[in-house]
């Protein structure tokens, strides 16, 4: 984790002012801000809200209803209750009859918006809680905590006097301990590994970046590699950064990741689009009640890289904004997109700010590519069914066969120049990739759970930083390898921290294991993009989108069909 906000409400088309704030720090994996991130969407630039006039005498009748029934219950109802819950629980409730991402968030959960912001006041350090003991996993460079000398590995004891290791600490909580008012100082007590007595770090908080471009580098001598998690408020600004620094290098072509990226703020997806599309052509529209929330997008400046070979990764965790930019590069045919079926979320919310400091995000309109598709999948089954969706694709094969997916032919549609695409649910890839999990089993699920490959990773490195430092990165990456005798080791750790011996499961997973290891060192000794360039040894979607743009597919969309590696 990281003291940074990293995955909340984030975007999914809808119509909002411009904020304030796997970053590039590590992702947070929060089952509640991820259920919001389906939920809610924010679209620069709307029109503001206004009540429908088509019903007024049917709207006036259920208010009255509502508002006679909460007074009975809240007057004479045999036990106490709090009507302010009731009527929460009742708006949740009613608004599940409409569809699944028109959400009533309470005020307390507003915080969460901040996972777009582009920056925030903290310290800057990324943390994992080992067996409940807050552990630095990495300092932002230049950022605060490694200017007062915090080191990967380091176990964080107590913050400010107050313990904060063996207390059983959430993350939200560490998060609040961590960040404060740019200026201020914390107090950390730090036990450092091979050191007896814990020391006394004071950090002064300053600006922290919260990038959404988690890293860019060249995979070769002309082709570029960058991941968005997600559009956030300096997404366009960090991607034209990217973008510049690659082409210094000698960029020719382009492998742009949007695996997991769940949406954010919608017109920075259509300005990177814009990057890529030549001339003035549709990139996306919305249509809604009557006319007063249609509007169409266009690409109307000189982009950074109109030409040239462009790959767009994909999955069924991206959705929204980032379903947007694949959609329109794909039905001008001006990318080929690689991966599996996008999550297919194509409902407009607008944010409606209540009196009490909640939030109504309410369905306005539908968003279209330029063929005219919709990518909004089914909700006719209610939220239940529609929240297991994603899981009912692995159940019929989605993730491994590319002929397991059907489309009915009143979804087809023509691309530019002649490709048939689908509409009606997420964005259906031009190559197929299927889910490689041959390496995976119960017990490498076990050490993930247990956090034990990042743990064992951060001892190792603290053990050989010397000799690790000691190598530039291109040797280490080279040359370095996790042997047998560290594997036993991982295996024997894992047996004392209550995971049974495997030794099938671990032969399994190994060259994932070692790949990963490698990978969190290579990230301790040597910085974010050093951990990316090693996982992409086993990263079999990436390393096809990499030869798809390198072997010419990239720039000869015309006549290519669906394909299934």
């Amino acid at each position: 984790m990281t003291d940074e906000p990293n995955e909340a409400p984030t975007l999914l088309p809808a119509v909002a002012p411009s904020p304030a704030p796997r970053t590039s720090r590590v992702q947070i994996r929060q089952p509640l801000l991820l259920a919001l991130v389906l939920a809610c969407g924010v679209l620069l630039g709307a029109n503001p809200f206004r009540p429908s006039e088509q019903n007024p005498d049917g709207t006036a009748r259920g208010y009255l209803k509502f508002k006679e029934i909460l007074s009975y219950v809240d007057r004479d109802y045999v036990d106490s209750v709090d009507a302010e819950a009731l009527s929460d629980y009742a708006i949740t409730r009613m608004l599940e009859r409409l569809d699944p991402h028109s959400v009533f968030i309470p005020a307390k959960q507003q915080q969460a918006s901040a996972f777009l912001q582009s920056d925030f006041d903290g310290v800057g350090v990324e943390f994992n809680l080992f067996h409940d003991t807050v552990t630095v996993v990495s300092p932002l460079s230049g950022g605060p905590a490694e200017l007062a000398g915090l080191q990967p590995g380091d176990r964080i004891l107590a913050v400010n006097g107050e313990a904060v290791s063996g207390v059983h600490i959430t993350n939200e909580q560490m998060f609040g301990k961590l960040r404060g008012p740019r200026g201020s100082s914390v107090q950390l007590l730090v036990k450092r590994r091979h050191q007896s007595k814990p020391m006394s770090v004071a950090v002064n908080r300053n600006r922290i970046p919260n990038s959404s471009v988690d890293v860019a580098y060249m995979m070769d001598n002309e082709t570029g590699y960058i991941k968005v998690s997600r559009f956030a408020s300096g997404t366009f600004d960090e991607f034209k950064q990217a973008l510049g620094d690659l082409k210094r290098q000698g960029l020719t072509r382009l492998v742009l990741d949007l695996r997991g990226n769940p949406g954010g703020y919608l017109d920075r997806a259509t300005k990177l689009a814009d990057e890529f599309i030549s001339g003035t052509k549709k990139i996306v529209y919305t249509e809604g009640k009557g006319d007063q929330y249609d509007t169409q997008t266009y690409s109307r400046t000189l982009g950074e890289f109109e030409d040239g070979p462009l790959v767009v990764l994909v999955d069924e965790g991206s959705a929204s904004a980032s379903e947007v930019l694949a959609g329109a590069l794909q039905d001008h045919d001006r990318a080929l997109v690689v991966g599996r079926r996008t999550f297919g979320k194509g409902l407009v919310q607008q944010p409606i700010a209540l009196n009490d400091g909640s939030e109504l995000r309410l369905t306005i309109a539908r968003y279209y590519t330029p063929s005219g598709r919709s990518i909004q999948k089914s909700y006719r089954g209610g939220v239940a069914d529609y929240e297991k969706e994603l899981s009912q694709r692995m159940k019929h094969g989605e993730y491994f066969h590319a002929d397991s997916i059907h489309f009915a032919d009143s979804l087809r549609y023509r691309t530019a120049r002649g490709r048939t695409v689908y509409g009606g649910g997420g964005i259906m890839p031009d190559l197929f990739v299927p889910r490689d999990t041959s390496a995976y089993s119960a017990y490498y699920t076990r050490l993930q759970s247990h956090n034990l490959v990042r743990e064992f990773a951060l001892n190792f490195y603290q053990d050989h930083r010397e000799e690790l430092e000691a190598l530039r990165f291109e040797q280490f990456n080279a040359t370095f390898r996790i042997s047998d005798a560290q594997l036993q080791a991982l295996a024997a750790k894992a047996s004392t921290d209550g995971i049974p011996a495997d030794a099938a499961g671990l032969r399994r997973c190994t060259a994932v294991v070692r790949n990963q290891l490698k990978a969190h060192i290579a990230r301790s000794a040597y910085g974010k993009t050093a951990y990316y360039q090693v996982l992409r040894e086993q990263d079999h979607e990436l390393q096809q989108a990499f030869h798809a743009v390198t072997d010419g597919n990239a720039s000869l969309m015309q006549g290519i069909t669906l394909k299934q590696e």
